[in-house]
């Protein structure tokens, strides 16, 4: 069941197909609380429709398409069936809520049992995408055991995502919940999102985003819409919102061997750097490929690319015309050809050194991000490497763009991005929620990476000179899409 901050019910403890559990008082009571509550459940879901609404709205957002799907805490199964999983499985507390869960979604799988007993997990076979506990956290006697019994269910790439709400809104819950407005939820546990980070990284999982959403839980004729999409996600005030999510992955583990690369140069009108590309890579792990792609140039850089794959043999070099205009266009190209588990941007301007990507494919091999952003703002660079006004605006925009994906950001616009082949896959799977909008390449990565909740870790980088041709920017021209894209990702990522 899910037991949400208005209404919705508990997860957790029960009897398991292993017969009677023991329960503790606590757990006694809230199962007896929602054995009482399971008929009249949807009552009070109704009365408080829109705060479910936007919640499941939410959670529908940071669950991938088609992903398989635990709840811990279903109640009658109806978030979990909101999700359209591929596989969905749930557990709860409550065997009238169970019953009624199997009842309305007999496409999906419910359990009866006691969430905090690892005996009762054991009749749940396999690993999921996603585990989600949907105010679960707030009935349970040991959270830290809890997170850590999950971990049965879980993959590297499994994500576990907990909904609760904030501290600040507890006294009126508990005025509403008088007032026979919310449902009663008994005592709950006293946690902000900071708490739920401290506790998950305890259990040995890594938060990796975190949000607030619903400043007014109501609809109040449209006006209570207008203020959550419009004010509620504003810096200062969105910690003030009911709700908050933590998402979070298992803690990264050493590898047990190196996983294969692919180093995708796009190139145009870069004939004087295709051979440097080669000659300062180093080879950083066993079977590395390198694939040019080509736009259209004006100074034979396609004819050079040829040359270079026929000087290097011993490289496993692939050269290709992409297909249409724009770097965007050629990252999207070279992607869908490249063969690596890990795949690497780096410019043909070579601002951002060949020797310096060892250091990114480290820190994506080790787990220790799951989408490295190179930056290059953090050391000082070469006198005429960036103009000023670019790195004005570099610098606001990487600000903006940390607000609107809850995550840091020294340097959005960096060309060189790195991340995993099957996550790659995954982006493009889920392309359609953002559409084919960025000419450039680097937002279509970012966004597709913080909407599957991906660990994002920035390298820093010593930015060079260009030393062959001229910048392919336009400072108006490319300022003005950024700007229509800050817009964009507004829209997308927090109104609505």
């Amino acid at each position: 069941m899910t037991v949400d901050a208005f209404d919705d019910p508990v997860p957790g403890p029960a009897a398991g197909s292993g017969g009677a559990q023991f329960l503790t008082p606590r757990q006694e009571s809230v199962r007896a609380l929602f054995e009482r509550l399971a008929e009249e459940r949807d009552r009070w879901v109704e009365r408080n429709s829109a705060f479910h609404e936007a919640d499941r709205a939410y959670l529908r957002f940071l669950v991938p398409e088609n992903a398989s799907v635990l709840e811990v805490g279903c109640g009658t199964g109806d978030t979990l069936a909101f999700l359209q999983p591929s596989r969905g499985v749930g557990i709860d507390l409550s065997p009238a809520m169970v019953e009624r869960a199997r009842q309305r979604h007999p496409e999906l799988e419910f359990h009866t049992g006691n969430a905090e007993d690892p005996a009762a997990l054991a009749g749940i076979g396999g690993t999921f995408d996603v585990i989600l506990l949907s105010d679960t956290i707030g009935f349970l006697d040991d959270i830290e055991d809890t997170l850590r019994h999950l971990h049965r269910f879980a993959t590297p790439r499994t994500r576990i995502i907990v909904s609760y709400h904030s501290r600040l809104w507890e006294p009126v819950l508990g005025l509403a919940e008088k007032l026979g407005l919310k449902m009663p939820q008994g005592q709950l546990n006293w946690l902000s999102s900071t708490d739920i980070a401290g506790l998950l990284t305890l259990a040995g999982w890594q938060p990796v985003k975190r949000e607030w959403r619903q400043l007014v839980p109501r609809r109040l004729l449209g006006l209570g819409t207008l203020i959550n999409r419009s004010i509620a996600p504003l810096p200062g005030v969105r910690k003030l919102c009911l709700r908050n999510y933590v998402v979070a992955r298992p803690a990264p583990r050493a590898p047990e061997k190196q996983p294969s690369c692919t180093v995708l140069v796009p190139c145009r009108n870069e004939r004087g750097n295709i051979e440097n590309a080669i000659r300062r890579l180093p080879r950083f792990c066993p079977d590395l490929e390198v694939i040019y792609v080509e736009g259209n140039s004006k100074d034979n850089t396609y004819e050079e690319c040829l040359r270079v794959q026929a000087a290097y043999p011993d490289w496993d070099i692939k050269v290709m015309k992409q297909p249409g205009k724009g770097k965007g266009d050629a990252v999207r190209a070279g992607f869908n050809a490249a063969r690596g588990d890990i795949l690497i941007i780096l410019d043909a301007d070579l601002t951002v050194p060949p020797e310096s990507l060892p250091k990114f494919y480290r820190a994506i091999a080790s787990g220790q991000g799951e989408f490295i952003n190179g930056t290059r703002l953090v050391y000082p660079m070469d006198d005429q490497a960036m103009r000023f006004l670019n790195w004005i605006a570099n610098r606001a925009f990487a600000r903006i763009f940390s607000f609107l994906l809850n995550t840091r950001f020294t340097d959005t616009l960096c060309g060189t991005k790195v991340l995993w082949k099957s996550d790659y896959d995954q982006i493009v799977a889920n392309r359609h929620y953002f559409g084919d909008f960025d000419p450039f390449g680097d937002f279509d990565l970012i966004f597709g990476a913080s909407k599957l909740n991906l660990e994002i870790v920035e390298v820093p980088i010593r930015y060079a000179d260009r030393s062959y041709g001229e910048t392919q920017i336009s400072r108006f021209t490319h300022g003005w899409l950024l700007l229509r894209m800050v817009l964009f990702a507004w829209k997308k990522l927090k109104a609505f």
